[in-house]
């Protein structure tokens, strides 16, 4: 495995309070022995579950931002986006791939949870989503973005839910483009479940954690962090897809024990020490 530093370009929003998005990628990308290069997208004074932040869209910066990238001749071994405001954003990192078309591109399709879009998301941004899907070689939906991808109802898929209809769920998504894709907190009775496929080989596997009734903010984008950050360094699928459930299953455990507010995420930062590999 190669001792030379991978860079990860990673496109996210950044909030001074609230573990997500930028304020997880860079930290759990650097612990694993990659450079994060974040390109925000937005700053927020915390995250938006919160009543009162304050929010500075970013979107007009952001392509004087990417050039003046390219005039340094740079390369990235990983692009990596999360949560997007906008079609332009949208758009500006399906520009950014094209750029790095040698790169890594590991897409979290943050669009809605539990049945429902984010407000801010509108059918035409959920279908720009789409199109940056088939640029993607990873990515890591929800349950409810599974169902946005592949035109599903949702409450037509999550009663009946079992191993079956995921992994035609996953086959289906991965036909848009990706080689592998990991469906992310799929709860059944009391479990969490992560379901991964990967299209070269046509074979799926899965991980469950307890479910404790609780949603913290942050989980996926931490999830997805770990998997971009160990891939990027060239581990096996199954085995980074284990270690991002190890890692938020004792996180989790760890913020449980402490009654804390789920808007803050889970205590993430004593078990840094874990992903050092």
């Amino acid at each position: 495995m190669s001792k030379v530093v991978k860079k990860v370009a990673t496109v996210q929003d950044i909030a001074g309070i609230g573990r997500c998005s930028l304020t997880a990628a860079i930290p759990i990308l650097s612990v694993l022995g990659v450079q994060p290069c974040p390109l925000p997208t937005a700053i927020l004074s915390c995250q938006t579950e919160y009543p009162n932040f304050h929010f500075y869209d970013f979107t007009n910066e952001m392509r004087d931002y990417i050039d003046s990238w390219t005039s340094m001749n740079l390369s990235f071994d990983g692009i990596y986006s999360g949560f997007l405001g906008s079609e332009d954003q949208i758009n500006i990192v399906i520009e950014l791939i094209e750029r790095y078309r040698e790169a890594l591109i590991v897409v979290d399709p943050v669009m809605g949870d539990n049945g429902e879009k984010y407000k801010t998301y509108t059918i035409e941004m959920c279908n720009k989503v789409k199109d940056l899907v088939k640029h993607a070689n990873i990515v890591t939906p929800n349950l409810t973005e599974c169902c946005i991808l592949t035109d599903r109802k949702y409450e037509d898929v999550v009663d009946v839910i079992n191993e079956e209809t995921l992994f035609e769920i996953a086959r289906e998504i991965s036909e848009l483009g990706p080689e592998k894709v990991v469906i992310t907190g799929v709860i059944k009775d009391d479990e969490v479940i992560t379901f991964a496929y990967d299209k070269e080989r046509d074979e799926s596997f899965s991980f469950s954690n307890p479910y404790n009734n609780k949603s913290y903010s942050g989980t996926g984008d931490i999830f997805a962090s770990i998997i971009c950050g160990m891939l990027v360094r060239g581990f096996d699928f199954k085995i980074a897809v284990n270690k991002a459930c190890d890692f938020i299953k004792n996180a989790v455990y760890m913020t449980s024990l402490e009654n804390a507010d789920e808007r803050n995420g889970i205590f993430f930062e004593p078990l840094l020490k874990d992903l050092i590999i």
